[in-house]
């Protein structure tokens, strides 16, 4: 199962940071990362909020979500 969750997390990590696709879909991918909600998905999302080559809102939005998990555990 923990392989299935990171191949989850890595095609999400693909998705949130296509810059051909729009903005809506590239959020909704790092929503998903987000209610993956363990260690693995923190670490992708941190991963985005570092990639410089995202639009800072994109970024934000990726911090605000590892917040979220931070908070939980």
């Amino acid at each position: 199962m923990p392989e299935q969750i990171n191949n989850e997390l890595q095609k999400l990590c693909g998705l949130a940071a296509d810059m051909t696709l729009t903005e809506k879909i590239r959020h909704e991918a790092v929503q998903s990362i987000a209610n993956i909600g363990n260690h693995e998905a923190l670490l992708v999302l941190l991963e985005l909020a570092a990639n410089k080559n995202l639009p800072v809102k994109d970024r934000e939005l990726s911090i605000k979500y590892a917040k979220n998990i931070i908070k939980r555990d």
